[in-house]
């Protein structure tokens, strides 16, 4: 126990669950990044769940791809990929292996770190912003492709781990439909946040692109 959270490593178990499960469940939760300028410790305060093949806002929706092949792998698994050309977004899979579920993690706290963080995130304007949103979370702990398929199970010398941390009571966890999700996804209330926390982000609904004429 440091500072009141729990540093227990959480298990494979864990995320060999739906995703249903999983998603609210990490909240709280410490994520750890491992740099080679040294750990950065984050708790998630805001979550999405994406169920796969029977989703039609997940990557996988339409079936295996070259992309989106990390998420049918096993849970525990970090699934990293690139949007609009600009930024990366860290999801961590989870079970059954097979079923291509995960969970997009959108938002956090920094725990330990910000100094190193804040080197990355230079147009954060207070340290409550350093990971609020999924492309800032990324930046802010050097995430890239290089880790999409990382293990995020504790073992030594790994660049991702999640921790038991300090998780919300139940009445402080609030749930909505997910961040910019159009067509059929758009109403599933699948995404997860702590009530109140300075660190979630604003909710946006989906805005379909127009056509340059």
């Amino acid at each position: 126990m440091i500072d009141g959270r729990d540093c227990t490593p959480l298990t494979r178990d864990f995320f060999d669950r739906p995703v249903l499960e999983v998603a609210p469940d990490l909240l709280g939760r410490t994520l750890v990044r491992t740099t080679q300028d040294g750990p950065i410790a984050l708790r998630l305060t805001e979550v999405e769940a994406y169920a796969g093949e029977v989703d039609p806002g997940s990557h996988a929706f339409r079936g295996r791809t070259p992309r989106n092949s990390v998420m049918y792998g096993p849970p525990g698994h970090a699934y990293v990929y690139f949007t609009y050309g600009m930024w990366h977004c860290l999801n961590l899979v989870c079970g059954p292996e097979g079923m291509a579920s995960g969970v997009l993690l959108r938002a956090g706290g920094i725990l330990d770190g910000a100094d190193l963080t804040r080197k990355r995130r230079l147009s954060a304007r207070n340290d409550r912003e350093l990971a609020k949103g999924p492309a800032r979370l990324a930046t802010a702990l050097d995430i890239d492709r290089t880790l999409n398929g990382t293990d995020a199970i504790a073992h030594p010398g790994a660049f991702l781990s999640v921790l038991h941390g300090t998780p919300p009571p139940r009445d402080q966890v609030r749930s909505g439909p997910r961040t910019g999700v159009g067509g059929d996804g758009a109403t599933h209330p699948w995404r997860f946040w702590i009530d109140g926390d300075p660190t979630v982000s604003p909710y946006r609904a989906h805005a379909p692109r127009r056509r340059s004429t």
